[in-house]
């Protein structure tokens, strides 16, 4: 009985979260005579609404949104994992005045709500004349990956053996080559993961990047949100079903990939021995 329960809910679960990307994904495929036809499973299918999602001849430039989401993904993923392996790494190994300030700080940030940050950057970088550039997304994006980094960085450094560090600098490393040589390969588990959610939440943001990004940088989020049609009163939702299709297969393949990798770096120093 205890198992059936376990099933019930694994399978509620799935259901919860997959119901979405399976509707989704069946729209794609659909004839756009018949987007909004309840039936389950694919029917009309047709490859039509891809064909539709990647055109340009309706002022959308699908594939140039996706090249600057994995710009600015890429860029925002990388910046903020150097600077949160380090801070984590401080956080969790080393002793100084205002540490927990620095950890209150770094909660603040993650708590802030994104809404009241539009106005005010808008106005900033309108005036530095950085509207529509790459640089107007990925530091605001810098600064939403950092407490995810930072926090899921420094559970896992906590709980790695400290002998192995005072080992390595018995024999003559230095703090920093301890740092490089021996714990940095321990954490790939974790670095694998944060790497993976940090890019997810950049590629995903799209109220900065509605009001900050041009024709030129707008990222898929945004260019999704803009798809026109042939009929400009009429809301291509068959292409956009298709355009979101196109960019969550490959996250949904990543994930399922490397899943377990990413519960092991998730659940590192979760657990105490």
């Amino acid at each position: 009985m205890k198992t059936a329960r376990i099933y019930l809910g694994v399978l509620i679960i799935l259901i919860w979260g997959l119901a979405p990307f399976y509707w989704m994904t069946v729209t794609a495929f659909r004839d756009p005579r018949y987007t909004f036809d309840t039936t389950p499973w694919p029917t009309h299918v047709t490859w039509e609404n891809f064909a539709n999602a990647l055109s340009t001849s309706n002022g959308n430039n699908f594939v140039r949104a996706v090249f600057n989401s994995l710009i600015i993904g890429g860029v925002t993923t990388f910046i903020g994992l150097v600077i949160g392996i380090f801070c984590a790494y401080a956080l969790s190994r080393i002793d100084f005045r205002f540490k927990y300030v620095v950890v209150g700080i770094v909660l603040g940030a993650s708590m802030f709500p994104v809404v009241a940050l539009v106005t005010p950057l808008f106005q900033f970088f309108t005036n530095i004349g950085w509207i529509g550039s790459y640089q107007a997304m990925i530091i605001p994006n810098i600064s939403f990956v950092l407490p995810l980094t930072i926090y899921t960085l420094t559970a896992f450094f906590a709980e790695l053996p400290w002998e192995l560090e005072e080992a390595a600098r018995i024999d003559g490393a230095g703090r920093f080559q301890a740092f490089r040589l021996v714990m940095l390969p321990l954490a790939a588990p974790a670095l694998f993961t944060t790497a993976i959610l940090a890019f997810i939440a950049a590629v995903n943001e799209y109220l900065l990047a509605s009001q900050l990004s041009s024709d030129r940088t707008e990222p898929v989020t945004v260019a999704i949100a803009r798809f026109s049609g042939n009929d400009p009163h009429v809301v291509p939702y068959a292409a956009i079903m298709a355009a979101g299709t196109i960019v969550a297969i490959p996250l949904v393949i990543m994930v399922l990939l490397f899943q377990r990798r990413i519960i092991s770096g998730l659940t590192a120093g979760g657990v105490k021995s």
